[in-house]
């Protein structure tokens, strides 16, 4: 098995050194980079594409509950951390493992170990939605069946994503944006900003903004969603 690409998320310096010493001792893991920060980690996910992240929780201003909500469920996660009161939400969020610093070598080693044995389960590939198809999915605090196509928008909302629906509804859901990203059809949808996805068919106005961005205005929603330069060239291209 080639090794496992791995970042390393933690606002302590010295902390990640540690770690990347301990982890030098297991060839299976790949360290391909480090950050500092919550938002450093969110960029260098996109940009690296890891496939295990080894995640400090408290952090200054955003947590790594704020990362994970951010990024591929796709993406394996340990949580290392010093404090030990984080353990269920992190197991609720389906983390792989949660290790307490000052970290046991031993313990590293099991959680690798559950690592690659979950990495060599083969899962099955999630089916992309179709434009008609109906989603069985919880907003808020109970389930319903809504129409992909009355999606307007998907925005992310610290540890969820809120559903914006024809009509000025909304509902908050557990799904991450990067999921949504994957799943919505591409002809129909596309991602504007890092925290906003759009329904082609909901643009009713683009218009320029500052440091040559764009707002866009949507059908039932009053406020403008900012379109980043990044997504810009590829939300040109769809719309033709």
């Amino acid at each position: 098995m080639q090794p496992l690409k791995a970042l390393i998320i933690d606002d302590e310096r010295l902390a990640r050194k540690e770690l990347r010493t301990m982890l030098a001792a297991h060839p299976e893991i790949e360290i391909i980079g480090e950050a500092d920060g919550a938002d450093t980690a969110i960029e260098l996910v996109e940009r690296m594409q890891p496939e295990v992240l080894f995640l400090d929780i408290q952090m200054p201003g955003k947590s790594g509950f704020d990362v994970v909500s951010k990024i591929s469920t796709d993406i394996k996660i340990i949580f290392v951390t010093a404090y030990d009161e984080f353990a269920v939400r992190a197991f609720e969020i389906n983390a792989l493992d949660y290790l307490v610093k000052p970290i046991d070598r031993k313990r590293l080693a099991r959680a690798i170990e559950r690592l690659c044995f979950s990495k060599k389960q083969k899962k099955p590939a999630r089916k992309p939605y179709q434009y008609e198809d109906s989603l069985f999915i919880q907003l808020n605090s109970k389930y319903e069946f809504l129409k992909v196509q009355t999606i307007t928008a998907i925005q992310a909302e610290g540890y969820y994503s809120k559903v914006l629906i024809a009509g000025g509804k909304n509902g908050l859901t557990n799904k991450s944006m990067k999921e949504w990203e994957q799943r919505l059809p591409a002809k129909h949808f596309c991602r504007i900003h890092r925290s906003a996805i759009v329904n082609l068919s909901s643009i009713t106005k683009v218009e320029q903004w500052f440091n040559n961005s764009f707002r866009i205005y949507l059908r039932d929603v009053e406020s403008p969603l900012l379109l980043s330069r990044r997504y810009a060239a590829r939300l040109k291209e769809k719309m033709g």
